[in-house]
């Protein structure tokens, strides 16, 4: 038995519960939800089709103060793997998809620059001489 029409009968089996219906009310509910059900499906599987078309340029996604996620057109400061999540991807896999180099940040341009600022001002390449205490 196919999905749509399993629903169709859950959902009539449970109104049938809750009230007296004639066969015939049976019969036509059943048909006229298992139509509507499978219409409803075929929607959104359309609809899945037209979102993988991006809502905006993924050259362009990536702007100073925001990236926009390509997935679902959010604007966000960084991409988060928890983000991805939401969408079943990873950042690898999200980054193959949409053209972009395995290297690239998926951060706001400003905040890349602040964080890139502040590691070159932490100069971390450089040893630190550790004093003991009592030399």
């Amino acid at each position: 038995m196919e999905d749509h029409v399993k629903q169709a009968l859950e959902i009539v089996k449970a109104q049938a519960a809750v009230r007296n219906m004639t066969e015939e009310e049976i019969n036509s509910m059943i048909k006229s939800l298992s139509a509507g059900i499978q219409e409803a499906s075929k929607t959104d599987e359309l609809q899945e089709k037209d979102s993988q078309e991006p809502s905006v340029d993924p050259k362009k996604a990536i702007k100073e103060k925001s990236i926009t996620c390509l997935e679902c057109g959010k604007s966000f400061k960084v991409l988060t793997k928890k983000h991805f999540a939401k969408h079943d991807m990873t950042p690898e896999e999200y980054k193959a998809k949409w053209g972009y180099k395995k290297n690239q940040s998926l951060v706001a341009k400003s905040l890349a620059r602040e964080r890139r600022k502040k590691m070159q001002d932490m100069e971390l390449w450089k040893k630190r001489e550790i004093k003991m205490p009592g030399r």
